[in-house]
């Protein structure tokens, strides 16, 4: 098994930068294919970025957000800038064995971390 604990989230202005961490810990790391979810209040769950061969981003957040992989550190980053109000949710680590499974529902999930962004 795979544990994931999201770390980074809080409060930030419209326009501002945040950057989330997730730490892997379990079977090895980079034997899974990594990404981030949101899920704000009364939506679904929706995709923001996964990291395999190449980084694959959701429409929404295309050129303002950043994954990143330190395999050393066990560690997978989401460098979120330009903020907007809409990116209030609360974001979650995931962990899969490829990206179809990521997408479907993934293996593993972190508790996830809110963030808020004011207008």
């Amino acid at each position: 098994q795979v544990q994931l604990v999201e770390s980074g989230g809080g409060l930030v202005q419209a326009g501002g930068s945040l950057r989330l961490s997730c730490a892997a810990s379990g079977r090895t790391f980079s034997s899974y294919v990594m990404g981030w979810f949101r899920q704000a209040p009364g939506k679904q769950r929706e995709f923001v970025a996964a990291f395999t061969w190449r980084s694959y981003y959701s429409d929404s957040v295309k050129g303002r957000f950043t994954i990143s992989r330190d395999n050393a550190k066990n560690t997978v980053n989401l460098q979120m800038n330009s903020l907007k109000s809409e990116d209030t949710a609360v974001y979650y680590c995931a962990a899969a064995i490829d990206y179809g499974t990521l997408m479907r529902g993934a293996d593993y999930w972190g508790q996830g971390t809110q963030v808020t962004v004011s207008s």
